[in-house]
């Protein structure tokens, strides 16, 4: 029982698998395991520098700390390589191996501790709400500076909102097995217009771009900072999900595949210091159909478009607002 621990509840004793998936996922996509260990080398200093999916060369502490180390996002794992040593490269599991010098099960016990993972007590420990780190930048990024916008409750013709969320409650949402069934039930549905009228019986919605007291233009409360832009109808949905992410103007807030399976809805910060909510739009459609010739749905134009939300088990957050 190397890789199980026995966890007690108030009614039962359950052993629970720490896996290589689960520490995945609280660890921006592995990106924690490299910032963790690179500060025992380096403390007190900026270890990495995250901009879109990859980070700027850093130092190698297993090649006497020259800046040739290169970390970057590939297939939802963060990867790494060395500039000058094509040899050395791998996952964050490889790297942390390196490290502390221990494989396999052992290994999972080791960063599952040093993180404060709790991958082996999740599922029967009621988690406070935690502060939010940044440990690229060692900033705190506060519950309040998360961008928030309302969520309303299915059917599409309610117009009252429920309550106000903001991106990480979405991604926990998006990416949970609770909208499976109902996501699936879409899918399989072949005649456009009986699946549009399921999908407005049936999804519950946000408004990305704000909070409302109701889904209208006119009843914007706050805006968020955030823009929708919808894709529609593409035929290599993974080539496009990469292609985003290393868009070198925007910056990817959430990703994830829409309700009908062949699209995309790509969630963005904008600046509204200079240019309103239209014109950024304006300008972002223009700039998606000279460098991806992708025209995208116009309904983003609107600062109270919806956004139904359905299942994506590899719904994509930026790694700033986890832990």
């Amino acid at each position: 029982m190397n890789d199980l621990k026995l966890i007690e509840s108030n009614t039962q004793t359950t052993a629970v698998k720490i896996t290589e998936k689960a520490i995945l996922d609280k660890t921006h996509y592995g990106l924690n395991i490299y910032s963790h260990i690179l500060r025992k080398y380096y403390n007190g200093s900026t270890v990495l520098h995250l901009s879109g999916t990859e980070c700027k060369p850093t130092r190698n502490p297993f090649s006497n700390g020259d800046k040739t180390l290169n970390i970057f996002l590939s297939d939802w794992v963060f990867v790494f390589e060395d500039l000058h040593n094509p040899d050395f490269n791998g996952n964050p599991f490889d790297f942390a191996e390196r490290h502390y010098k221990k494989s396999g099960s052992e290994l999972l016990h080791i960063i599952n501790d040093e993180l404060h993972l709790n991958t082996d007590k999740e599922s029967f420990i009621k988690k406070t709400r935690p502060k939010f780190i940044n440990p690229i930048i060692d900033k705190e990024i506060k519950l309040d500076d998360i961008p928030k916008f309302s969520l309303f409750n299915r059917p599409i013709s309610n117009t009252i909102p429920a309550k106000e969320i903001n991106l990480l409650d979405v991604y926990k949402m998006i990416g949970h097995v609770n909208n499976q069934d109902i996501t699936d039930q879409l899918r399989a549905i072949n005649d456009p217009k009986k699946a549009r009228a399921f999908k407005a019986r049936n999804f519950d919605y946000v408004t990305f771009s704000g909070t409302f007291t109701k889904r209208a233009d006119k009843e914007l409360i706050n805006h968020s900072g955030l823009l929708t832009i919808d894709f529609d109808h593409i035929p290599n949905l993974n080539k496009l999900k990469k292609d985003l992410l290393k868009d070198e103007y925007f910056e990817t807030e959430l990703m994830f595949v829409s309700p009908s399976g062949d699209g995309l809805k790509w969630i963005i910060p904008i600046d509204l210091s200079d240019d309103n909510h239209l014109t950024n739009f304006n300008g972002i459609s223009g700039y998606i159909k000279q460098t991806y010739n992708l025209e995208i749905d116009k309904s983003g134009k609107d600062i109270s478009r919806a956004c139904f939300l359905c299942y994506d088990k590899d719904v994509y957050i930026n790694p700033k607002y986890l832990i």
